[in-house]
C-alpha cells in the first residue's frame, strides 16, 4: 500500500485490510483477480470531479476512501445536492447499466480513492458473475430508496428548519466519538453553508439564519467540522412526515 493524503492507498483489492460490507469486497479470490486486471486506481483531491451530468457514460467509480457529493443542475443554474456517496458505493452505475448519459455530477467531498473500470470492461463482468450482477441490483435498488427519501423530505417537508433538521438527524445515524455528555452526538460535517442550501433547495443566507437559531436554542454546537447535536428530540419534534 502507498501513503497519501493521509490514508493509505490500496493498489490491490486481494491485499486490501480495509474490507467492509460492501459491493465489491469479499468476492472469491479468482473473481477478485479479474477485477483487479480491468480496474485503474486514481487518488483525487478535494473537489475533483468524477462524473459530470449529462456526459456519456464512459465507466463507473468504485469509491474506496473518501466521500463524494451527487449533484444535478437546472437550466437556469439552480443546483440541488442529491445524496453524498459514502466509501463502497459504485459511482455512475445507473447511467453505465442503462447505456445512458451520467445524471448527476460526482464531485469528491475529501480526498478519495476510487477504482475505474470502463463500461465495456464492467458489462462483461457481471455477465460473467451473476452474483456480482445481483449486488448490482442491490445497490441500485439503495440508490432508488435513496432518492425517494431526498424526494419525499423536499417535497414534504413543510419549513426550511425541518429540512435541516432531517439532515442533522440523518447524520446522526453515522456520530462521531467526542461529545462532551452522554446526550450529545458528535457528527461530521465537511459541506459548506451553501453546499447545505443545495440540499435543502433554499438560499445561504436562511440556513445561516435557521443554523444560527439551532445554537441559540441550545440544540446544536458547531466546532469547525465537527458539530454536536445537542437536544436530538427538539430536532426530531420539527420533523412531521
Amino acid at each position: 500500500m502507498a501513503h497519501a493524503y493521509s490514508f493509505h492507498i490500496v493498489e490491490n483489492c486481494l491485499k486490501c485490510d480495509l474490507k467492509e460490507e460492501r459491493l465489491f469486497c469479499h468476492l472469491p479470490d479468482d473473481v477478485l483477480d479479474e477485477l483487479q486486471a480491468i480496474k485503474a486506481t486514481s487518488v483525487y483531491p478535494k473537489g475533483a470531479l468524477l462524473c459530470l451530468e449529462g456526459q456519456q457514460a464512459r465507466g463507473v467509480f468504485v469509491l474506496c476512501t473518501g466521500r463524494a457529493k451527487l449533484s444535478t443542475t437546472s437550466a437556469e443554474g439552480k443546483t440541488i445536492i442529491l445524496r453524498i456517496a459514502e466509501p463502497g458505493e459504485v459511482l455512475g452505475l445507473t447511467a453505465v447499466v442503462g447505456g445512458t448519459p451520467y445524471e448527476a455530477t460526482v464531485e469528491t467531498l475529501e480526498p478519495s480513492q476510487a477504482n475505474f473500470i470502463s463500461r465495456n470492461d464492467f458489462i462483461k463482468f457481471i455477465e460473467t458473475h451473476p452474483d456480482v450482477g445481483m449486488k448490482v441490483a442491490q445497490q441500485l435498488t439503495h440508490n432508488c430508496r435513496c432518492a425517494y427519501s431526498e424526494i419525499r423530505s423536499l417535497g414534504l417537508s413543510s419549513s426550511v428548519p425541518e429540512k435541516i433538521a432531517k439532515l442533522l438527524l440523518g447524520w446522526s445515524e453515522h456520530p462521531l466519538q467526542g461529545g462532551r455528555a452522554r446526550s450529545e452526538i458528535a457528527i461530521r460535517v465537511t459541506l459548506t453553508q451553501e453546499e447545505i442550501a443545495q440540499f435543502a433547495g433554499t438560499s445561504r443566507e436562511t440556513v445561516s439564519r435557521v443554523l444560527s437559531d439551532f445554537k441559540r436554542k441550545g440544540w446544536l454546537r458547531i466546532k469547525g467540522a465537527t458539530w454536536f447535536i445537542l437536544n436530538r428530540r427538539a430536532l426530531e419534534s420539527l420533523v412531521t412526515t
